[in-house]
């Protein structure tokens, strides 16, 4: 290929942003939750030496100044004295008879001709004081009484040490596998048994088709759902279902409360979704008042019986950011300093490493290991500052809400809070993503806070979508059985509390909140109204 010159027009930017790999580790900081900040600092830990946990640093300087008040002082001749080794400890001869008179012992009391596994125990039943006097602290181990066991077992008696004895989570297959293991004793019927097993997903249902497990095994249908029907009898009750019905008639089986009218509500599930009372309660063969009776027995079963048994434990959301009242009525804005690792460099190791490096690679890989640490450090008290001006922006915008809960909720964008502190929208954008507040009404995440605007009638300030989604919710609640609200209706009142709001976004904002249509509620409450009379 032939080089010439050429003329090309190229459009970019004047000033250009350089994304050094320090500004992408700060940036991807801004967006780590607390969990995910405490992994990333445990990894920078292990492959940066010059770094150190402040807490550990602590704690290594108490220990130091309590070994330091804790040695004796030692004389000049001991000082001086070589340290006898093990092995000649062992191999010199024992005092004489009359060096043991010189240090003034008296040989009677040195040794009781026992060993410390003759010594005898102290009772259950008795007291302190029978326990000998000159027992060992071997013996006071080793005793049942003295350690508060039963059965007098001692510290060297085999047994595995309670770290060995904690129990772990077991999985749902794992718990299936220990009683299947005693239910079906074939070899071909636990060959099936481990198939089913292995297709049961996280909630314990059965999705995979029989005939395509038949099929793969070279067994028969008919041996195949002779094993389900076995292993559908193990704990939890419910496992091994197909779908919902049969999940709940499972249970319903275990509980003996699996009767006729049961049956029936189970084969018509879809007219209960559907508020069709009078249909179901002909098909039951109950009165229609019965119904909420059979209903609340099905709102006690569990829909997925396999998440008891789910391996990963449940997350606990640790806040971010502690708002309180302050005694002047503001708001108090502070850090969550468990959630704030305390990173520290360590410059007295740094030196003394350097001090000894002798090759070009070492002193290079020490450089860059201070130049990470150092901005690592500069990164989290930045990413700490930015958290805490945006949470007190938040609260600042916010007041109502935590003054009046969710009805004084006020519209609120990344855009405004953007320009308020001067940063970029996709900053705040950053910080709000995995930020919890702990207020005085509850856990909120950050994001919760911003919601859109609906215009108001009088033309005065917006208000906030959450709230209007809150007061549908308040009206539903409080309507009457005869005069359920229709959409209309309740765009109707909302306008008159000065909610400018169409109607499909009133049915949008119910079907988001899970609340049946004005015809399934008016069913709903009149069955429930004929049930309490």
């Amino acid at each position: 290929m032939a080089l010439k010159p050429g003329l090309h027009q190229r459009q970019r930017q004047a000033q250009a942003l350089a994304m050094t790999p320090e500004l992408q580790q700060a940036i991807r900081l801004l967006q780590m939750s607390n969990l995910e900040l405490q992994a990333f600092i445990a990894a920078e830990l292990e492959t940066n030496p010059l770094l150190e946990l402040a807490e550990i640093a602590e704690q290594e300087e108490r220990r130091a100044a309590n070994r330091e008040q804790a040695e004796p002082a030692t004389s000049a001749s001991e000082v001086a004295a070589p340290r006898e080794t093990l092995t000649e400890a062992f191999s010199r001869d024992a005092p004489s008879e009359e060096r043991i008179v010189e240090m003034g012992v008296d040989p009677s009391e040195m040794f009781d001709g026992t060993g410390p596994s003759d010594q005898p125990a102290a009772s259950a039943t008795g007291d302190m004081a029978a326990t000998p006097a000159d027992a060992s602290s071997w013996t006071t181990m080793s005793g049942g009484a003295a350690m508060g066991g039963a059965g007098g077992r001692g510290v060297d008696d085999g047994l595995p040490g309670i770290e060995a004895t904690v129990s772990g989570v077991k999985s749902l297959r794992q718990y299936l596998m220990e009683q299947m293991e005693l239910s079906i004793a074939q070899p071909a019927r636990r060959l099936i048994a481990e198939q089913l097993i292995a297709h049961l997903d996280s909630d314990g249902y059965l999705r995979e088709p029989l005939e395509n497990i038949a099929e793969r095994l070279g067994a028969s249908l008919e041996e195949v759902e002779d094993v389900l029907h076995t292993l559908q009898a193990l704990d939890p009750p419910g496992v091994f279902a197909r779908d919902l019905a049969e999940c709940f008639r499972l249970q319903l089986a275990d509980q003996g409360a699996l009767d006729a009218p049961m049956a029936a509500l189970l084969d018509h599930l879809d007219l209960l979704a559907e508020r069709d009372f009078e249909r179901l309660a002909s098909v039951c063969g109950v009165p229609i008042e019965a119904l909420p009776t059979l209903a609340a027995r099905l709102r006690r079963l569990d829909p997925r019986p396999g998440a008891s048994h789910a391996g990963d434990p449940v997350q606990v959301v640790v806040p971010d950011v502690f708002v309180r009242a302050a005694p002047d009525g503001s708001w108090l804005v502070e850090l969550n300093q468990d959630t704030l690792p305390r990173v520290l460099v360590n410059n007295e190791y740094r030196a003394l490493v350097k001090a000894s490096a002798t090759r070009r690679e070492d002193r290079e890989f020490i450089s860059e290991c201070a130049s990470r640490a150092g901005w690592l450090v500069k990164s989290l008290q930045q990413r700490a500052r930015t958290i805490l001006a945006v949470a007190r922006e938040i609260v600042r915008r916010q007041d109502a809400f935590l003054a009046r809960g969710v009805s004084g909720l006020k519209p609120l964008t990344l855009r405004q809070v953007a320009e308020s502190l001067g940063l970029h929208e996709s900053t705040i954008s950053r910080v709000v993503a995995n930020k919890y507040m702990a207020t005085p009404r509850g856990i909120f995440e950050f994001r919760y806070f911003f919601t859109t605007a609906i215009a108001s009638t009088s033309g005065d300030e917006s208000i906030s979508a959450e709230a209007v989604r809150h007061r549908v919710r308040e009206l539903i609640d409080a309507e009457d059985p005869d005069k359920v609200l229709s959409d209309d209706a309740i765009v109707k009142i909302l306008r008159k509390e000065g909610v400018d709001i169409a109607r499909r976004t009133v049915a949008k904002y119910r079907e988001a909140l899970g609340i049946p249509s004005s015809p399934k509620r008016r069913r709903e409450k009149r069955m429930l109204l004929k049930a309490r009379e």
